[in-house]
């Protein structure tokens, strides 16, 4: 009945609040743990979303997947409880807890009735702070770990994606992917000294959203993460760029359309030029059927069903990227036209229409990252996560506003060089121009 009830309750909170409707404080817990808040009594629900600023970039060579794993291995077990006991308890109270790692983060995420949050973050702090990885677990998640790797390997998708990182980033972690090998490398001694040695409190930002108090939070924070290592020092990652002079590499494989990623230096997101930049994406090819490279790729030739562009940010590498899927005999036009249309977008102005409708798309989109309480949560994560200030939500909308046409200009020149593109495909292209084989 319980767990009816919150995934009714969690359906009845799906609603989009305007940014400026959002009251964000800061809560400091009396051991210093500090989260944000965004207090709603409407429905009893609390949602919890956190990271540590440490992730699968940090791995050992060798043993890449090993903080993947830590993640699939800490709700199974904590303190006395052991997997189905401590499964059994969420269950019984209705929570949601589940953790995940990317390159630079490794994040969780709590979902709870206010009736149950002192269980809950009390299940929180055994997960973190004394998980088991037990024998029969790590077997478990390990088998299946490895079969999802086998299914990896024929999934034309993920093969040309891990040989995009490394082509970006050889001779670096973000270069480095999962294996079958380097799972089995890890041992079960590895599972368990990684919590220890990796999760500490100054690396921590936390989001919390609905139900609770500044003071009831405050209390609740040492409960599920007080008895963490305050510091730990680990090993510095460098910082890296994609290569200057761009390469297309082609990995052969029967199958009827190529799938071809391509990218190039970005910026970070604490740049200046972001918002310019942000604008400028948008508009020539991260505006779904508004953007220009979709008008020109799907629109006005048929060669493809859609095109995208992102400005994507790492701790220690900032990339501006895209993909594209075509019949393997149109994968040449397709990337002539690509290549032309950044041309034409770093040497003219946009149009007054391309920067209005970008402007009211961007900022009345980004209120439907707020439809729910995890929703809400997960956004204040990202937004410590990326050191935007506490007053981000109030000063977003006017930094979008303000951008000017000469400045996305400017952004393109800097940022869309045809000729430094690293481009990736999978497929049988024909007539693909300075293609590496694989």
């Amino acid at each position: 009945m319980k767990i009816a009830l919150i995934l009714g309750l969690a359906a009845a909170a799906l609603w989009v609040r305007p940014a400026d409707a959002l009251t964000i404080e800061k809560v400091t817990s009396p051991h210093g743990v500090e989260a944000w808040l965004v207090e709603d009594h409407s429905n009893p629900i609390i949602a919890t979303q956190f990271s540590f600023a440490v992730g699968a970039a940090s791995d050992t060579e060798g043993k890449e997947g090993l903080a993947g794993m830590v993640a699939s291995l800490l709700d199974e077990g904590g303190g006395d409880l052991d997997s189905q006991a401590f499964q059994g308890k969420l269950d019984d109270l209705a929570i949601s807890m589940s953790f995940s790692s990317s390159l630079d983060h490794f994040s969780g995420q709590m979902k709870t009735l206010t009736e149950n949050r002192d269980e809950a973050f009390g299940l929180l702090h055994l997960a973190l702070a004394a998980p088991r990885f037990d024998e029969a677990a790590v077997a478990r998640v390990s088998a299946q770990t490895e079969a999802a790797l086998q299914e990896e390997e024929q999934d034309p998708q993920a093969v040309v994606g891990r040989a995009f990182s490394a082509q970006l980033f050889p001779d670096h972690p973000y270069g480095r992917s999962a294996s079958i090998a380097s799972v089995k490398a890890i041992t079960r001694d590895d599972l368990k000294a990684w919590p220890a040695s990796h999760l500490a409190r100054d690396r921590l930002v936390i989001g919390v959203a609905g139900d609770i108090t500044p003071l009831q939070l405050a209390g609740l924070l040492d409960r599920g993460f007080d008895g963490l290592p305050a510091h730990i020092e680990l090993p510095s990652i460098a910082d890296v760029a994609p290569p200057v002079k761009g390469e297309t590499k082609l990995i052969h494989r029967d199958i009827p359309q190529s799938i071809v990623l391509f990218g190039e230096q970005g910026l970070k997101r604490t740049d200046p030029d972001w918002y310019n930049a942000y604008v400028m994406n948008y508009i020539f090819a991260g505006g779904g059927f508004s953007s220009r490279l979709m008008t020109e790729v799907r629109v006005k030739r048929g060669l493809a069903y859609g095109i995208e562009t992102s400005l994507s940010t790492l701790r220690h590498a900032s990339m501006i990227e895209g993909e594209v899927a075509t019949r393997n005999d149109k994968v040449g036009a397709t990337l002539t036209v690509i290549k032309d249309q950044m041309r034409r977008m770093a040497a003219s102005d946009v149009t007054a229409e391309e920067l209005r409708s970008a402007k009211t798309y961007l900022n009345g989109a980004f209120p439907l990252q707020m439809d729910s309480t995890a929703s809400i949560a997960g956004l204040l994560m990202r937004i410590q996560q990326d050191n935007l200030g506490i007053d981000y939500l109030d000063r977003r909308a006017g930094l979008i506003n303000k951008v000017t046409a000469a400045e996305v200009r400017k952004s393109a020149g800097r940022l869309l060089d045809p000729d430094a593109l690293t481009i990736t495909i999978i497929g049988d292209p024909q007539g693909s121009p300075d293609t590496k084989a694989d």
